[in-house]
């Protein structure tokens, strides 16, 4: 019985993250129609984000990283070099780290969901930005600090005030679901 039970969890954990896939996957379509919009809100994030809150950090960093290379398979987009390789680390960093931090929460309030979603949006940019230099380095170009700034913070600070009031804003009303049931 209980092996049942955990195929079960297990089975609609891959399921959900399926669909945070496909989420993810369509998501950018809408802001895709101007270029700067869809880099700034960072629709790829929150489907990853919510991934990793609700299924754990496995599934989450699995959904970011195959994530970028599955839109550039089906649509193009991004580019497969650099651009879906430095994205696959990034979004794999955010969905392992959101995960990971809030799980190891004995209490999982509002509280110690901005801490871990903050510490995740920190991480998961340090990691973009190494793998950003890494591979610019490749090319013969530098990744200077003020491009780690501009990209990581100024380009993308209404997709962070987004995932700031989005991501806990879904979680609290899901848990609100969840204790009517």
């Amino acid at each position: 019985m209980a092996q049942t039970k955990n195929q079960n969890t297990s089975l609609k954990k891959l399921i959900l993250a399926a669909l945070f896939l496909a989420i993810g996957a369509v998501l950018p379509l809408f802001t895709a129609q101007i270029k700067e919009i869809g880099d700034t809100l960072l629709p790829m994030h929150i489907p990853v984000m919510l991934c990793s809150l609700i299924c754990g950090f496995k599934y989450g960093l699995s959904v970011g990283f195959i994530l970028p290379f599955l839109r550039s398979l089906v649509f193009g987009m991004p580019p497969v070099y650099p651009n879906a390789v430095w994205m696959a680390f990034e979004l794999a960093a955010y969905g392992f780290f959101l995960g990971f931090l809030y799980s190891r929460f004995k209490k999982q309030g509002i509280g110690q969901l901005y801490f871990s979603l903050i510490s995740a949006q920190l991480l998961g940019r340090v990691v973009w930005a190494a793998a950003k230099a890494v591979l610019m380095g490749v090319a013969g170009k530098s990744f200077t600090f003020e491009a780690f700034l501009m990209g990581g913070f100024v380009d993308a600070f209404p997709g962070i005030i987004l995932q700031l009031v989005l991501i806990p804003l879904i979680m609290s009303l899901l848990r609100l679901y969840k204790d009517k049931k």
